[in-house]
Parts: structure tokens; sequence; C-alpha cells
């Protein structure tokens, strides 16, 4: 994956984000969201990238929007950043427990985007003033914008904040996986195209 800048300005939201693929430094977090910010560090972290990221949005009337346009913007950053699959291994599972909590990631960055998402039937409601339902919001915009199949699993689980940031933390290891290059030239299509 490449070093790519995404802006993305509407009505609602204004939002700047570059993303620098395996590096260890520091991301920069700031969507207005606390919330949002936690858990995108988990994706920065556990997906080996910096991510500098500013978001003005319409918080005031709920979270909605600045949730889902920053989900379409990194899955815009993701999409620009793999234009070419040459030698990237395409493929990334994981299977991450978080105390009482057990995820499974499963993505194909085939440019082709499908979403599912599981999850335990007590994930719904409010994490402080998050809306749960704003978690499959947020990665079904960044699958279809980043053109990926993505499958998100959480067969059990009860404390809501561990299963979101499960979420985040094991995607995060899962496109890291994917989004890895090696060095033979291969695109990893019989096709020969994605």
């Amino acid at each position: 994956m490449e070093a790519v800048k995404v802006r993305r300005k509407t009505k609602e939201t204004d939002i700047k984000l570059s993303v620098e693929p395996f590096s260890a430094e520091e991301s920069t977090l700031d969507t207005g969201i606390p919330f949002l910010d936690h858990m995108l560090s988990h994706i920065a972290k556990h997906g080996r990238m910096k991510m500098d990221l500013k978001v003005t949005g319409d918080i005031e009337v709920d979270f909605h929007h600045t949730v889902e346009d920053v989900g379409i913007v990194l899955g815009e950053a993701f999409d620009k950043g793999l234009a070419d699959m040459t030698g990237i291994a395409r493929y990334g599972h994981f299977s991450l427990p978080m105390e009482e909590v057990l995820c499974n990631v499963a993505i194909d960055i085939r440019k082709m985007p499908h979403f599912e998402f599981k999850v335990p039937e007590c994930f719904v409601g409010q994490i402080g003033t998050y809306d749960c339902e704003l978690v499959k919001e947020f990665f079904r915009a960044l699958a279809i914008y980043a053109r990926i199949n993505l499958h998100i699993h959480v067969p059990y689980g009860e404390n809501k904040h561990h299963i979101a940031e499960a979420i985040y933390k094991c995607f995060g290891r899962a496109f890291a996986m994917a989004a890895a290059k090696d060095n033979n030239g291969i695109l990893y299509s019989t096709k020969g195209v994605l």
C-alpha cells in the first residue's frame, strides 16, 4: 500500500486524511468525537499505519454524518493506496480475544465490495454517548469505498465497549495482513485482474 492523502468536503463534514502505511509513528486523530478517535487509534496501531485525520462535522445534529463520512474517506484512502495490487497479499484474517469477547475479521481486497456484520444481540443502545449502530455504519462505508470484501463476526461477548474495541483492533490486524506486499511481483488473481 502506498501513502495517500484524501480530502472530502460536504455541507455536513470537512475531512482531511493522510495515511502512511507500515509506520510506527504516532497518529493524530481529531474527529470531534473522542470515542471514534479512540477506536481509530486501534486501526492505526494494529494496522501498522500512521493516520493524520482532521474532521469538522455537524456533531451538534448527531454523530452519524461524521462517523459515516470518516468511513468513506478512510475507504477511499485504502482504495487509492492499493491501486496497484501487484504483490499485495490480498487476503487477511484475524481472530482477537478482548476480555470476554471473541472477534473474527476476514478481508479480501478484491475491488468488489461486500460487507457482513454479525454481532451479539446485546450490541445495541449506546457506549457513553456513542450509538452502537455507528460501528456498523462506519465499517459498511469503509468496505464500500475501499472496495473490499469485509466480514466481521463476533460470536459472543457482553461488554459493548469490549465488542467495539475488539472489532476495530481486529480489523486493523486483518487489514495489515491483506495489504502487506511481497517481493515476487505476482497479482494474486487467476483472472489476471482485480
